[in-house]
């Protein structure tokens, strides 16, 4: 084994492949290619995530929209290897047993990036602890917490166990708060020569200088917070329980604040979103005093560009696969071929859909796509704001198709009705407007989604969009945004040029005003611009999908987010 690390990247979930369901959405995608880019780039790096024997779930919807969930059957041995090592973490009071899977993500020169999968389903432990390692995001505040002991504090075992020594790893990377319980391992690993209980503040700063975080959320209910009530029942005592600039807040286990307080860099995920990381509240507590800096997120290249697009860039950008700057070349492919490459990717999608569905979708007609996680700030349901309107924009414009993916959190009943309230509006739509919402979203679903519609729509009630990466994932593939201005797209929104915006970049006094305000505004650009380029302008329309790929695929991708963490952060 290869043990010449020095970055160990820890995240709750990770996609390596479709075929392996250990990720429920964009943290987990970006997971994956963050780790993807890091093989590319040869950076001695290592990731931890946890292995979910019954994945998220498995989404099923009925005639009217109703989601049912399943545990997702899949083969663990068939697509990764297991290995020997064990290790035992304290949880309730009882020794847990760890064991381990593996997979290599290897790079476009041959370079790999091992991932390690914390399994805790083993003969040894009761049943309830053997089930830690079956659900992503399942269970209740104790479930969740015993999971994230097994990631942040087993992850950190198993590492000295797989012979990953102190001196080696010189940066922890915590992709969201759910892995910060590892600085309390490497506490402990400085406090092994020290004298006494108390923590002294060379042990603190020392284990600040290893650790990175990176925030995710711009909403207070995303940060993970567990009772200290709960957490002195699950972890044995340790003297950073009594630091409150440490272990903070009052009454509670703030995990974001436990890998801010432990970390000497700290970034959100666009420029936006560490603005308003630093602004927003807690309860008695706020980021003000932090120092939040930003890396704008990306997608891996290779993995989210279609086969059409990839035939057409190894044709006219020798190059590409190596270095994703070299998109920025596509200005010199010829329009036509360019439009030629998107009809070939959204006939892909149509076909699929139809088999699918048998609804019958036009590959001529204009297509929205929309996939992301059904919950209530994301709005997928805006465009259907004033019915009227929309059925007069395809009158007077033209005709329109919208495909729409995504699951529901099990627990959120918000997001379950806004998929049922979407299936009303299939009913109420379908002699006027063809719209279908297929199930189980995942990695090969996004794929045919994000290159086969003809524009990529989003739209989030600002400034609730850390960043976004399926706009990015369209871009790639010539395919533009028509996304409110928050999160990436305020970055990579030129207008006309790139996409189009809904709505203004400004802060909204209600959601009621945000809702109205911005549904007119996608009605008023789908109808004055958007179809009017589509039908009737196609040098207009395909100048804006060259712009997509050598504007914003070339600089919104992970190739150019993980030089940017090499220089800001790892070293």
């Amino acid at each position: 084994m290869n043990n010449d690390r020095s970055i160990a990247y820890f995240s709750m979930e990770v996609a390596v492949m479709n075929e392996v369901p250990t990720y429920s959405g964009g943290l987990g995608i970006l997971a994956g290619d963050t780790i993807r880019s890091g093989a590319d780039l040869n950076i001695p790096m290592i990731a931890v995530t946890l292995l979910y024997r019954h994945g998220y779930f498995y989404q099923k919807l009925d005639d009217d929209g109703n989601q049912s969930e399943e545990a997702v059957r899949w083969d663990v041995e068939d697509h990764l290897v297991a290995m020997e090592e064990k290790v035992t973490v304290r949880i309730e009071g009882r020794d847990v047993e760890v064991g381990l899977f593996r997979y290599d993500v290897r790079g476009q020169g041959g370079y790999t990036v091992p991932v390690y999968f914390l399994d805790t389903d083993l003969p040894n432990n009761d049943d309830y602890h053997r089930k830690l390692t079956h659900n992503l995001y399942g269970g209740d505040k104790r479930y969740r917490l015993c999971q994230e002991v097994v990631l942040g504090i087993g992850g950190m075992k198993m590492l000295r166990r797989l012979g990953y020594s102190q001196n080696q790893i010189r940066r922890f990377h915590m992709n969201e708060g759910h892995a910060s319980l590892l600085t309390l391992e490497l506490l402990n690993e400085q406090m092994e020569d020290n004298e006494g209980t108390s923590i002294p503040p060379n042990i603190l700063e020392a284990v600040r200088q290893k650790c990175v975080f990176t925030t995710h959320t711009p909403v207070p209910a995303g940060h993970d917070r567990f009772p200290m009530d709960l957490v002195k029942q699950v972890l044995d005592y340790h003297p950073a329980f009594d630091m409150p600039q440490v272990f903070c807040c009052e009454g509670e286990l703030n995990m974001t604040y436990l890998a801010l307080n432990l970390s000497h860099y700290t970034n959100g995920v666009a420029k936006k979103h560490a603005e308003v990381s630093r602004k927003i509240l807690t309860p008695k507590h706020d980021f003000a005093h932090y120092t939040i800096d930003s890396i704008t997120n990306g997608v891996h290249a290779r993995t989210w560009i279609s086969p059409p697009f990839r035939n057409l860039f190894d044709a006219y950008i020798p190059g590409w696969r190596e270095d994703s700057f070299n998109l920025r070349y596509a200005c010199g492919i010829p329009r036509e071929e360019i439009w030629q490459a998107h009809v070939k990717a959204k006939r892909l999608l149509i076909d699929i859909v139809n088999r699918r569905t048998n609804i019958g979708l036009d590959a001529d007609i204009f297509t929205l796509g929309y996939a992301r996680r059904a919950t209530a700030y994301k709005r997928p349901d805006l465009i259907f704001l004033d019915i009227d309107r929309l059925q007069k924009i395809v009158n007077d414009q033209g005709p329109i198709q919208i495909v729409y993916a995504g699951k529901s959190h099990p627990g959120d009943e918000n997001g379950k009705a806004l998929i049922r309230n979407i299936f009303q509006r299939i009913d109420q739509l379908k002699d006027v407007i063809k719209v279908v919402y297929l199930d189980n979203y995942d990695m090969a679903m996004a794929s045919l989604f994000t290159s086969g519609s003809d524009i990529w729509l989003n739209t989030p009630e600002p400034p609730m969009e850390a960043s976004g990466t399926s706009g990015m994932k369209a871009a790639l593939n010539g395919v533009p945004s028509l996304s409110i201005l928050d999160g990436w797209w305020i970055e990579g929104c030129i207008e006309g040029k790139t996409g189009w915006s809904i709505g203004e970049n400004q802060e909204i006094e209600s959601a009621a005003d945000s809702r109205s305000r911005d549904a007119h505004s996608l009605y008023d650009k789908l109808e004055k611009d958007i179809l009017p380029a589509f039908y009737n302008d196609r040098e207009l329309f395909t100048d804006i999908m060259m712009h997509a790929i050598a504007l914003n695929g070339s600089f919104f991708n992970t190739q150019r987010m993980m030089q940017q963490y090499m220089t800001q952060a790892y070293q």
